[in-house]
């Protein structure tokens, strides 16, 4: 039984690992940035289009919102179709060497999650100067905002690892999981707000983002940031919402996985 400082040592050590992974792929990681930047400038041109002058929302505001949000789904994001690693593992059959290891299942493949996201965070931050000069950018509303936008970046990560980690656990179900992928995918980029903010949905539409975890990743961050969530009550209380799903998650990951490795198999390996 591993004591909580093995435990995390164990931890850093599996993220490490993956970190250093990510970053053999350098031409990779340079693709995927100017796919980024080329998402940002397709995004800002549409809006620049479209958007209608006398919004409530201005339009730098808007071009602020995709830009920031487009970059922070690309270091949230793990590349590939499949959320984690555990679809692979599961294929090759190597999912027998994690379930062998002292540290837990669950809380090997966070770690790993953890480790390919601070290899792309780097990455984002040296991104966003360039997506700013294609996309737009606007100061924070107030240095109270850009506090509660960082103290929410920490939840919205979990929530994003914990999502990852949960939606691919589906693979000890059925080992054909691209479509679920795909409209996992689909649905976590627009209900986190990641495409549209939610303040230019229907209020039938939006009213359904905010009850699901996805919102809590992308909109609630940079939402805090641009002083679209403001005032004390408000701004607690979306921490609160993201704080809450966290444990939610982790309660179901856990409630999944006690069920999941029940149901192992394997092809290859």
């Amino acid at each position: 039984m591993l004591t909580r400082r093995q435990k995390f040592a164990a931890c850093r050590a599996m993220a490490h690992l993956h970190l250093r992974g990510q970053l053999m792929y350098r031409g990779d990681f340079l693709l995927r940035m100017l796919g980024l930047l080329l998402q940002v400038a397709l995004l800002a041109l549409v809006w620049r289009a479209i958007y209608p002058e006398g919004e409530a929302v201005s339009l730098e505001t808007q071009l602020a919102y995709v830009t920031y949000a487009a970059v922070q789904n690309w270091a949230f994001t793990p590349p590939g179709l499949a959320p984690s690693a555990i679809p692979q593992r599961v294929r090759e059959g190597s999912v027998v060497f994690d379930l062998a290891r002292p540290l837990g299942f669950p809380a090997q493949m966070l770690s790993a999650q953890a480790g390919v996201t601070a290899a792309l965070l780097p990455l984002a931050l040296l991104a966003l100067p360039f997506a700013i000069l294609v996309g737009g950018a606007q100061a924070p509303a107030s240095a109270a905002a850009v506090l509660a936008s960082v103290v929410s970046l920490a939840p919205a990560l979990l929530n994003a690892l914990l999502l990852a980690v949960l939606v691919s656990m589906v693979c000890f179900w059925t080992l054909e999981m691209t479509g679920i992928f795909m409209i996992h995918r689909v649905v976590a980029q627009f209900f986190a707000g990641a495409l549209v903010p939610l303040w230019l949905m229907p209020n039938w539409l939006a009213g359904l983002a905010h009850v699901l975890p996805f919102q809590t990743i992308t909109y609630t961050p940079i939402a805090l940031y641009l002083g679209r969530i403001g005032g004390t009550g408000p701004v607690l209380g979306a921490l609160a919402v993201q704080l809450g799903w966290s444990v939610a998650l982790w309660l179901l990951l856990r409630w999944v996985w006690a069920r999941a490795h029940r149901r192992v198999v394997v092809q290859g390996g």
